[in-house]
């Protein structure tokens, strides 16, 4: 079973690299939601079943791969934007970038002091590489959306980590870590609207410089 949820991370890694090199708004949320989904598969594979596992996942599922897509993809038809056209740092650079902390987080890894039971496992090397693209999305691109993708990303990130912290801690602690994310991406939702309503366009590049009028 863990070795399929060791396969299941190489699958999250792999759409850390398709959002990063893609401009696509659609196809990034679509991407992200099916990483959500993922994730929220991989704590059934860890455990034993219960009605209390049953009842996480399906939040998880519900909340990373539905809800926050289905929040995102509303606001990019409000928004009227289909692409990121000019972010700070092309793609191809990008994914290279993707590609070098990806390499970095693995040999990371092998040089904390883990525990002999998670030292084989990707939770840690993809916790990291995950968490990296998701800064790398948060940093170089303009558009606020994307900004929230990258984001969310690195909230999932944070999720693989404490995957190997689940039989210490119980599982409401990642329930209350979602529900902050939600909070968090209603208040950014709310600000794009704003943005988008005072300005006309959602890229963040524009509000370098403020004004009192």
């Amino acid at each position: 079973m863990v070795s399929f949820a060791d396969q299941l991370l190489v699958l999250v890694m792999l759409i850390n690299f398709i959002m990063l090199g893609s401009s696509r708004m659609a196809f990034v949320i679509r991407a992200v939601a099916a990483q959500g989904v993922i994730l929220g598969i991989i704590p059934g594979l860890l455990h034993p079943f219960s009605g209390h596992l049953l009842a996480i996942t399906a939040s998880i599922i519900l909340a990373k791969g539905l809800v926050i897509p289905y929040l995102l993809n509303d606001a990019v038809r409000k928004a009227q934007i289909r692409r990121e056209v000019e972010p700070f740092i092309g793609y191809v650079p990008t994914l290279l970038l993707g590609a070098v902390f990806t390499a970095l987080a693995f040999v990371f890894a092998q040089k904390l002091p883990l525990a002999p039971e998670h030292r084989d496992l990707l939770f840690v090397p993809a916790s990291i590489a995950t968490l990296m693209a998701g800064f790398l999305i948060l940093t170089t691109r303009k558009k606020a959306i994307s900004q929230v993708i990258g984001y969310l990303v690195l909230e999932n990130g944070i999720f693989i980590f404490g995957l190997l912290l689940a039989e210490a801690m119980p599982f409401m602690v990642e329930a209350g870590a979602l529900l902050d994310l939600l909070v968090g991406i209603f208040v950014m939702g709310i600000v794009i609207n704003h943005i988008n309503r005072e300005f006309s366009t959602v890229d963040t590049s524009r509000l370098q410089t403020l004004r009192e009028e």
